[in-house]
């Protein structure tokens, strides 16, 4: 077999594919493979990261906080203060018992998010897919073992000190992008889990998620590598697994973002 089929079996989750050979990021890189050696190297000659800036919310946050996507969240709208109110078990029966958009009537269930409640890192993706809304769960099937190898090739676990979710919890008909007004409904049950977990870091993976997060019509590559906050919590920006599978070549970019992220939540 070809070294380069070799290397499409292990893309496709049929082998190994995220490796981490070292326990930390300052130890051993005896035998590390060479798309790990060569962050962590420069890692290493940038130094100790230096502690971040205390948050500075944009003005259009300053006017509108809860803004999301385009549109604000009205926190005089009775619905969406008293969704701000709510605890876990009120929060996740509120989002399975919702009908404030037409989502809901399509899909099989909701998808609310797991992990752990109070972990330092809120993982956020775009909305639920096919088998997601079989499960109920985010981030299954392929794309969810990748993310897990990624995971663990910073040494995290899913639902170990971290919380994965969705923009949205409902899965829109043919897995097409949400509408404005879905987003808008959906966002105070977002910003609810996000008051809940007081997360040190937000990984948004995906154009959607970051477009809607940071309000920005801006590309993934030209919001790579640089710290950026949403709702005053440090967010980095990175792809979505399901891409990844499709664009091979991107998955180096991805192994820069988890380590960046990982330097920026080290220096908190």
């Amino acid at each position: 077999m070809s070294e380069l089929r070799e290397r499409y079996l292990e893309e496709m989750g049929l082998a190994p594919i995220w490796k981490l050979r070292e326990k930390t990021f300052g130890g051993s890189q005896s035998g590390a493979s060479p798309d790990i050696v060569a962050p962590v190297a420069e890692a290493r000659a940038r130094g100790a990261a230096k502690p971040l800036p205390p948050p500075r919310p944009s003005p259009a946050a300053a006017h509108a906080p809860g803004l999301i996507g385009s549109t604000k969240l009205d926190l005089a709208d009775d619905r969406a203060a008293r969704i701000l109110r709510m605890d876990w078990p009120e929060l996740k029966a509120a989002v399975s018992g919702c009908q404030a958009c037409g989502l809901r009537k399509t899909c099989t269930q909701t998808v609310f998010g797991v992990g752990d409640e109070q972990a330092d890192w809120l993982l956020v993706g775009e909305a639920p897919g096919a088998e997601e809304d079989a499960r109920g769960e985010p981030f299954v099937g392929q794309a969810g073992r990748l993310l897990d190898n990624m995971l663990a090739a910073i040494g995290l676990a899913r639902g170990k000190n971290v919380y994965i979710c969705n923009v949205l919890k409902c899965r829109p008909p043919g897995n097409r992008n949400p509408e404005p007004f879905e987003v808008s409904r959906c966002a105070p049950h977002l910003l609810r889990q996000l008051e809940l977990i007081k997360p040190k870091l937000i990984l948004a993976m995906g154009r959607f998620a970051v477009q809607a997060l940071l309000n920005t019509e801006a590309s993934i590559a030209s919001l790579r590598g640089r710290l950026h906050r949403y709702q005053g919590v440090p967010l980095v920006v990175t792809y979505h697994p399901a891409y990844l599978l499709r664009n091979l070549p991107d998955k180096a970019k991805a192994w820069e973002d988890l380590c960046f992220a990982r330097r920026s939540i080290a220096a908190l």
